[in-house]
Formats: structure tokens, C-alpha cells, sequence
């Protein structure tokens, strides 16, 4: 462990964080990136001028030494970035919106404060751009990772479960993986093993709640005949 040899005399600059952080976030996150993450994006929008302010994703992931102090089991330093603020964001602490598309695509991230709120409805109305001008916005669906999933109903995580988590990612919509931890959940059944049949078993019979049985065929024959076939069993 590195040693800290103390905070010097004198007026230190200082970073203001609402006393609601500690009383109702501070207990509830179980996680450190997450903590490390949330903690870094309160300090650099500190350093903003303005009222709308936010950070990119390209800043956060330029950051060698936040990433460091991001490290992870299983993850390279930009997918604990990622997984760290996916999971701020299903927490609600942080907000997040989209701009551009493919190459040009960026990630800005906002408190969820009043402040911060108020910069994103702006920013989604167009009255104001952190980005090139003409760049298609949209609010990230508030959906939380399949890490963060597993941990909060199954348990702690491992590195070769994390491999598989990722495969399942890349492979199933995010409705359908958070739909299938729900049923696992509401059976009692709260293993990975379990959430994984669901998940194949809707990926060739169909999910029974989808309205579009059009939709479900084209779902199943892209699992079972396309990329993705080898992790299918049918």
C-alpha cells in the first residue's frame, strides 16, 4: 500500500459534494470503481465555469491515472471505465447523454442535479452543444450493466463469470437480460445458470411477453444462425 503523507498547511482548493451524497449514496454503493468514478466526475465538473457543465467520455478515458486506480478483474482499464460508469448512471448519480453516431459517437456525463438536469433538457432541446453542431442527441436509456445485475442479485463476481456475462451481453438484447434476473429472481432461483437457460430458451422458442411474434422470429434465427451461434444450444 502506498503511503499518504498528509494534506499540507495551509488553504487547500476543495470540492463541494451535497451532504445527500453521504447520507444516501455514499452507503448504498458497493462497489469501487463506481465510488472512484463518481467521486472523479464530482471533482472535474468543479473545475467547469458555467451553468452547463459536463464531462466527455474522451476526457474520463484519457485519464491514465484514473484508470489505473480503476482496475478490475477480467476487464482492461477502458471496459472498468465503462462498467463503473454504467453503473453510477443505473444508480442514478450520474446522468449521461449520447452524441453523434459510430466514429463521431460520444458519451457526456452530468451530476443529476438540478443543474445538471436542467443542462441535459437544454442540451436535448438544442439550445446548447458540447459537441459539433448538427450532432444527433439522445438520453441513454437508464438501464443498468449485466454486471451490475449480477451483483445485486446473485453475488460477488469472478473473472471467469465475467467472461461469460460479456458473451451474454453482446449477445441478448438488454430488455431480455434484465427481464430473465427479474423471473430468476421472483423463483427463487438466483444462479447465472438459471438466468442463462431463460435466456436461451427465449432465443429459440421466443419470449412469451413480446407482441411481435415477427420480431421474435427474427430475434431467434439471428441467436441460433448468425455470429452468435456457438453459445446457443438449440
Amino acid at each position: 500500500m502506498k503511503g499518504f503523507a498528509g494534506f499540507p498547511a495551509g488553504k487547500q482548493p476543495y470540492t463541494p459534494i451535497p451532504n445527500l451524497f453521504f447520507s444516501e449514496v455514499l452507503p448504498a454503493i458497493d462497489h469501487l470503481g463506481e465510488l472512484k468514478v463518481t467521486l472523479h466526475v464530482f471533482w472535474l465538473l468543479a473545475q467547469r465555469k458555467g451553468e452547463q457543465r459536463c464531462v466527455s467520455s474522451e476526457e474520463l478515458a484519457a485519464d491514465r491515472r484514473l484508470l489505473g486506480g480503476l482496475a478490475a478483474p477480467g476487464l482492461s482499464p477502458e471496459e472498468a471505465l465503462r462498467d463503473a460508469l454504467d453503473r453510477a448512471v443505473a444508480r442514478g448519480t450520474l446522468l449521461r447523454v449520447t452524441t453523434g453516431q459510430e466514429a463521431g459517437r460520444r458519451d457526456w456525463y452530468f451530476t443529476n442535479s438540478e443543474k445538471g438536469r436542467l443542462a441535459v433538457d437544454d442540451l436535448l432541446a438544442g439550445k446548447w452543444t458540447p459537441a459539433e453542431e448538427g450532432q444527433p442527441l439522445q438520453l441513454q436509456a437508464q438501464r443498468p450493466n449485466i454486471f451490475v445485475l449480477y451483483e445485486q442479485n446473485i453475488g460477488p463476481l469472478t473473472p471467469l463469470l465475467a467472461e461469460e456475462l460479456m458473451v451474454a451481453e453482446d449477445t441478448y438484447p438488454a430488455s431480455w437480460i434484465e427481464d430473465a434476473f427479474r423471473e430468476a429472481v421472483e423463483l427463487n432461483k438466483r444462479s447465472w445458470r438459471y438466468v442463462q437457460r431463460i435466456l436461451e430458451r427465449w432465443a429459440t422458442e421466443g419470449k412469451p411477453d413480446e407482441t411481435s411474434r415477427r420480431g421474435d422470429e427474427r430475434d431467434r434465427r439471428r441467436f441460433i444462425e448468425g455470429e452468435y451461434a456457438d453459445y446457443i444450444e438449440h
